[in-house]
């Protein structure tokens, strides 16, 4: 049901001007009580009868006169301009808007939209004989009661309120006149910051007490009624019907929207595919001769070293597991003498927000991205064309063509292979863009390179740098998946750490330029300035690049010196010498936990886990399933942080481009623990037992040595 509204909310987007750029009328309506602010999203297509076409629909309200329901069907006799008309529909037709989470109270309305199915001028034959008739409130009452709502939640200080429905976030505020308005999120006015972030629970648990007041002053007994809204036009909400006694909600509207017929275009990925890994390993050979070259030496070795296998489990199959040590945690300060060796990048400073899930970190992007006053630098290994990508898609455009300078770089065969697979929750009636390439750079001031994958390697970094101020690194790529669907983390990071991040964004953008390898050399020999030491914590960049292991090195050196406890959190395990210091580790009576989903976004990887899982367990390595598929990229040894987009597979660690950021700060450690692992060791369940094996797991860890 969510997918189908979905469906129509982006319908509307891509139809209607009216819908992309809502004013004050249409949110409010949605305020009322217990409910939440929505707008632009349709439910099932009615048919448009010729009655109402033109410009009187356009801009007159409909006026409820009278009201009937039954169990089945709804009745409303109203008018428009001066003319009497008669309408309805079917209360199965009825679309809940937002799935409640189960910590909020039953009894709490779910605001849900039903179509007008039919407008005609004469009236009905005969209503049936159980019909109720349902007491009708003027547009003024309802006026009042959404102006108290609105000053009750919504800020005046010149900032703005975000409503996140899981599946759609509106910008609520007021300008310097005092008029409320709302937008999408991303049409947020470039003066205004986001103040804060309300999921529709939370709204409901402040809108309910003034409900109930306005209820108790007016005098208002009736158990249902219905408020007459004065909205006008199409996509309009007419009317509310409220029930105090079934906790209802329920919107009537008009939709005039046929449904978008929408063709896959598998065939054309597929050439997409195959023409970017032509130009990766032909004219990219002849731009970055010495690149390519280099990386396909260290592909070759390392599938050499991988092919070298022994079977160091089996030594310690009989040895009992010993019980945990209570020694103390390793010592930083000589961990970081350490990886000043390890590193090829000296330790920096900076500020650090943990912003866990899509809700946290897309918003706040979001933000960032319309307040933007000079530049926006982002990297990306995928950057889908499903829904949400294309919103921050166009508000990228928006704000290239208003003078923000925009550079694009993403993975070409990570974005192509994205966009052959799809949300579970993407609408059916989206309309992909064929090509994201050609989608960012039409109508638009976007600059964008797109990275070549010799030797099918590629680049995994994911960072987004806003106004050279503010740098957002993690496991998230753009895309519906990471907004709605999947756990993952990101950093906002902000002070010197965000300079050497911008330059390590600038070698790669000469790099994938025309100039390939010079460029590379040019980008290297620029100036670079960090600005002087900040508040925050002390940081240190981690990279993966070929012949450069500091992510793989560092944290295998850490699992070898913890000594009180290792939490990591990742769906991908396939590299054999890590999974053997683990279970290394936990013999020496060191705590290890390890999170990962029971399903991966990749088949062969969820088969090679089940084999990596069973082993943990046979070792004493408490593992715990999460709810979901997570693809958080986190580690923390005895106190020391690592997060980034590295996972725990062979390309990540030593093949693909990535970039981690580590710390031994203990306050960022304590956020890490307190804000990710401790809450997902509640609500992930622990394995207690092994998974059983298939003859072929063994078979599909062996190619996931060589292929992830």
């Amino acid at each position: 049901m969510k997918r189908f509204l979905d469906a129509y909310c982006l319908a509307q987007e891509y139809l209607s001007e009216r819908v992309k750029h809502l004013r004050a009328r249409i949110l409010p309506i949605l305020l009322l009580g217990c409910a939440a602010l929505f707008a632009g999203c349709a439910t099932a297509p009615a048919e448009l009868s010729v009655l109402d076409a033109g410009s009187e629909f356009e801009t007159l309200p409909m006026i409820a006169l009278e009201g009937y329901r039954d169990s089945d069907n709804f009745y409303v006799k109203y008018q428009l301009g001066g003319r009497t008309r008669y309408g309805g529909g079917n209360w199965r037709e009825r679309v809940e808007l937002v799935e409640i989470p189960a910590s909020v109270m039953p009894n709490f309305a779910v605001p849900s939209l039903v179509p007008m199915q039919y407008r005609q001028s004469e009236p009905w034959d005969a209503l049936p004989e159980d019909v109720v008739k349902i007491p009708i409130f003027g547009v003024d009452q309802w006026v009042l009661l959404r102006d108290r709502l609105l000053r009750a939640v919504v800020p005046t200080d010149g900032t703005g309120l975000v409503v996140d429905f899981g599946h759609a976030e509106y910008f609520l505020y007021y300008d310097p006149g005092g008029e409320f308005w709302v937008t999408r999120l991303q049409d947020k006015p470039t003066n205004y910051r986001v103040q804060s972030v309300l999921r529709f629970d939370e709204f409901m648990q402040r809108g309910r007490p003034i409900l109930q007041q306005y209820l108790l002053e007016q005098g208002i007994t009736h158990t249902e009624f219905v408020f007459n809204t004065g909205d006008t036009g199409w996509y309009s909400l007419p009317f509310l019907y409220v029930n105090t006694e079934r906790q209802l909600l329920v919107f009537v509207r008009n939709v005039p929207l046929e449904p978008v017929a929408i063709t896959r275009m598998a065939g054309v990925r597929n050439s997409q595919a195959f023409g970017h890994l032509m130009h990766s390993h032909l004219s990219s050979l002849v731009l970055r001769p010495v690149s390519s070259l280099y990386r396909l030496f260290f592909v070759v070795t390392d599938t050499a070293v991988a092919t070298v296998r022994f079977d160091w489990a089996t030594g310690l199959a009989d040895k009992p597991v010993p019980p945990l040590a209570a020694a103390p945690p390793m010592d930083l300060q000589a961990w970081e003498d350490m990886l000043d060796k390890i590193a090829s990048r000296p330790q920096t400073t900076g500020e650090v927000d943990l912003l866990i899930d899509g809700d946290a970190f897309f918003p706040r992007f979001i933000d960032r991205l319309t307040t933007a006053q000079e530049s926006v630098r982002l990297q990306t290994y995928i950057f889908d064309n499903d829904d949400y990508a294309v919103k921050i898609g166009e508000l990228l455009k928006r704000r290239s063509n208003e003078g923000v300078d925009v550079k694009i770089l993403l993975d070409g065969l990570g974005t192509i292979s994205g966009t052959m697979s799809e949300s579970e929750s993407l609408p059916n009636f989206h309309a992909p863009p064929p090509s994201v390439r050609r989608f960012l750079e039409s109508d638009s001031e976007v600059k964008l390179r797109q990275k070549t994958n010799p030797w099918f390697t590629g680049d995994h970094v994911k960072t987004f740098i806003v106004d050279q101020e503010v740098a957002y690194v993690g496991g998230m790529n753009i895309g519906r998946e990471y907004r709605y669907d999947w756990h993952d983390l990101m950093m906002e990071l902000r002070g010197p750490v965000v300079d050497k991040i911008a330059r390590e964004f600038d070698v790669a953008w000469w790099h994938a330029g025309p100039l390939g390898d010079l460029g590379y050399l040019v980008g290297q020999s620029q100036s670079f300035e960090e600005r002087n030491a900040e508040r925050g914590f002390p940081l240190r960049i981690l990279l993966t690049e070929p012949g450069n292991y500091e992510i793989y090195n560092a944290q295998l050196r850490a699992i070898q010196r913890a000594q009180s406890y290792i939490y990591i959190q990742n769906a991908y395990f396939t590299d054999d010498r890590m999974l053997r210091e683990l279970v290394l580790a936990r013999r020496r009576g060191v705590d290890v936990r390890v999170v990962v989903p029971m399903e991966t976004d990749v088949g062969p990887i969820t088969r090679s886990n089940v084999l990596a899982v069973n082993v943990m367990l046979e070792n004493g390595i408490r593992v715990f399933i999460y709810p979901g598929f997570s693809h958080v990229k986190a580690a923390i040894y005895d106190g020391w942080v690592c997060v980034g987009s590295a996972n725990f597979d062979r390309f990540s660690l030593r093949l693909n481009r990535e970039l981690n950021i580590a710390s031994s700060d203990p306050a960022l450690a304590e956020q890490v623990l307190e804000q990710l692992f401790e809450r997902d060791f509640q609500v992930s369940p622990e394995l207690t037992e092994l998974i059983p094996r298939r003859w072929v797991d063994h078979l599909v860890e062996i190619v996931g040595d060589y292929l992830y």
